[in-house]
C-alpha cells in the first residue's frame, strides 16, 4: 500500500524524534551509529544476503555476531562469518538509515524491500516509493548523503 506524503512525514517526524531509542549504545568518535530494531542492526535482516542472494533474508537470532555497538543477525553461519571477516564491506551505508532521507539532511527507519547496491555498497531507503525517488538521482543523492554523514545524527 503506498503511503501518502502525510504520512512519511509523520513517520519521519517520529523517526527523527526517536533516533536515539535506535541507536544502540553510546555514540563513539570512530564509530557511527547503527539504525537498529527490536531484533538488532537493520531490524534484523542479514546484510550480506544482499550481497550473495540478490535480496533481503531475515536472520537468525540464534545467529548473531556483534559489530558497532550494535547486534546483527545472519540467516547463515557462513554469512555471519563473511561479515565478522569485513564488517565495512557489508554493513549499510549511513548506519543502514534510509539513503534518501540523509541525502536530504535527516534520518528515516528502512524497510529491507528497499535497497541496492552501488558500487559495492549497500543502500536501504524508507519504502520502495521512497527508493524510487532516490534513484531518480544516485550519484547525487549518494555526494548528498556522503556530505551530511554523520552530521545528521545529532
Amino acid at each position: 500500500m503506498p503511503i501518502t506524503r502525510r504520512a512519511f512525514l509523520y513517520q519521519t517526524a517520529l523517526g527523527a524524534a526517536a533516533t536515539t531509542a535506535f541507536v544502540a549504545g553510546p555514540a563513539r568518535a570512530e564509530t557511527a551509529p547503527i539504525y537498529s530494531g527490536r531484533r538488532g542492526a537493520v531490524d534484523g535482516t542479514d546484510v550480506v544476503a544482499y550481497f550473495s542472494q540478490g535480496e533481503p533474508v531475515a536472520g537468525n537470532a540464534d545467529i548473531t555476531h556483534d559489530w558497532n555497538g550494535v547486534t546483527w543477525r545472519f540467516s547463515t553461519e557462513e554469512n555471519r562469518a563473511t561479515f565478522a571477516a569485513d564488517p565495512e564491506a557489508y554493513a549499510p551505508q549511513y548506519g543502514g538509515y534510509c539513503a534518501w532521507a540523509v541525502a536530504q539532511g535527516y534520518t528515516a527507519s528502512t524497510t529491507p524491500e528497499a535497497w541496492k547496491i552501488v558500487d559495492g555498497k549497500l543502500y536501504l531507503n524508507y519504502s520502495r516509493r521512497i527508493q524510487r525517488r532516490w534513484e531518480r538521482d544516485i550519484p547525487g543523492h549518494i555526494s548528498s548523503g556522503d556530505a551530511n554523514w554523520p552530521a545528521v545524527l545529532q
